[in-house]
């Protein structure tokens, strides 16, 4: 954890909490300790811990706000969830504003209701990877039930590009999107059916591809984000 991010209002880790583990045995932090904090999607500064007598009593000194990410939203067809834990992981990471994880045509239709989800469990995914990348904002994620509801929830103005080597014809680490937002949509591990492409290609997304090789979709979706990322100037 290079952040431990909290709740707004949050002065208290219980002892079987993760971040008070890792500030414990991790950091070996002990009373008047100070550490690297932030609220989820909010300030960031430090907090000196006050009391470790029944889990971890803090006060929190913001300096600034520090909760931007990239305007980059990334429809992804759903995949296993172990996958998905990878991916959420990361793309939060790497800075991305917003995930729309969809049901697609050749995917399990199943994975949607998986424990991943259900559970709540995604959440804390999400924030181990915004601790992970020293900032406090987190990723947006959507849940939609096909393609066309994916697409239903994408402003007009971002630059659409279908992420797909069947049907993709301009090299993707060519292109110039400095200063635009842009809409990256990756498929499942069966990648998108032929009826999704045409979807795709009447909502106004170009395709592209990265090689002729065929990836996984936690490797298309870590390798495409952070191609897009460096195609806007922004790594």
């Amino acid at each position: 954890m290079n952040i431990i991010l909290f709740e707004k209002g949050t002065v208290h880790f219980d002892s079987d909490d993760e971040r008070a583990i890792h500030l414990e045995k991790v950091l070996h932090a002990t009373v008047s300790s100070s550490f690297v904090a932030g609220e989820i999607n909010g300030r960031r500064g430090s907090a000196v811990i006050t009391s470790m007598e029944d889990g971890i009593d803090f006060e929190f000194l913001p300096e600034c706000d520090d909760s931007s990410l990239h305007p980059l939203t990334v429809i992804l067809g759903q995949a296993r969830p172990i996958c998905m834990r990878r991916i959420l992981r990361e793309l939060v990471s790497l800075g991305v504003e917003r995930m729309i994880l969809t049901i697609s045509d050749l995917g399990e239709k199943s994975y949607r209701s998986a424990g991943l989800y259900t559970s709540g469990e995604y959440r804390n995914i999400l924030l181990d990877g915004a601790m992970q990348s020293g900032r406090t904002g987190v990723s947006e994620v959507v849940f939609a039930s096909c393609i066309e509801e994916a697409i239903s929830n994408l402003d007009a103005d971002p630059v659409r590009l279908l992420l797909d080597n069947v049907v993709g014809s301009e090299r993707f680490g060519s292109m110039d999107l400095k200063g635009r937002s842009v809409v990256l949509a990756i498929g499942p591990e069966r990648g998108w059916s032929q009826r999704e492409r045409g979807v795709f290609a009447k909502a106004g997304f170009s395709p592209v591809l990265m090689g002729k090789r065929i990836l996984r979709t936690e490797t298309a979706a870590v390798a495409g984000t952070a191609l897009a990322l460096e195609c806007m100037d922004l790594i």
